[in-house]
């Protein structure tokens, strides 16, 4: 039996309205996720952040032996700086896509559930690591399959400001991945 529209209340009859002007138009945002923005490295650090103001005297420092105890202390002072690098508080919350390499913070058979990205190779394994603005711990509920440390992929998910510490890095922020994909150019 067919209702006639007039006969709808009229908020039910606005909604149902504005779902087929919606249907019309090609728009289905009820079936499709929001959109994931494609962000910078760049972006994840803030504009007035300057590490190098803790690091004034660094020239002094740059003949002396690494077994010296102030280049230990150099070190350390540094991995406090770049371990609490402050974030951008926008980013919490959004939909983002990401390119970056993976390391694994745990392996499996089945596929890994969650690493770090970090944004140039190498970083974490060979070298110190980034600072924790630069790297973002991924957590994904399916298992990601098919990549190996150093992967260079695509991460599209929800960014968090969730600081993170792993004995590879720690991290300042974190993406729920939605999707892992292999890192292709446009």
């Amino acid at each position: 039996m067919f209702t006639p529209l007039t006969s709808v209340p009229i908020a039910r009859r606005r909604l149902l309205q504005g779902l087929a002007a919606s249907l019309c138009l090609g728009a289905t945002p009820w079936l499709h996720a929001a959109p994931f923005s494609e962000i910078s490295w760049d972006a994840l650090v803030p504009r007035n952040w300057d590490p190098m103001k803790s690091f004034e005297d660094l020239q002094k420092l740059s003949a002396l032996p690494d077994s010296d105890p102030r280049v230990q202390e150099l070190y350390d002072r540094m991995r406090k700086v770049w371990d609490e690098a402050p974030t951008v508080a926008s980013f919490d919350g959004r939909q983002v896509k990401i390119p970056g390499f993976i390391v694994p913070l745990d392996s499996a058979d089945k596929g890994m559930r969650e690493f770090l990205l970090v944004p140039y190779f190498g970083a974490c394994i060979h070298t110190p690591p980034p600072p924790a603005n630069q790297i973002i711990h991924v957590k994904s509920a399916t298992p990601v399959k098919g990549f190996q440390s150093m992967s260079a992929v695509w991460v599209s998910g929800t960014m968090g400001l969730v600081r993170g510490n792993s004995e590879l890095g720690a991290s300042g922020y974190s993406i729920d991945a939605k999707r892992v994909e292999k890192y292709r150019e446009k």
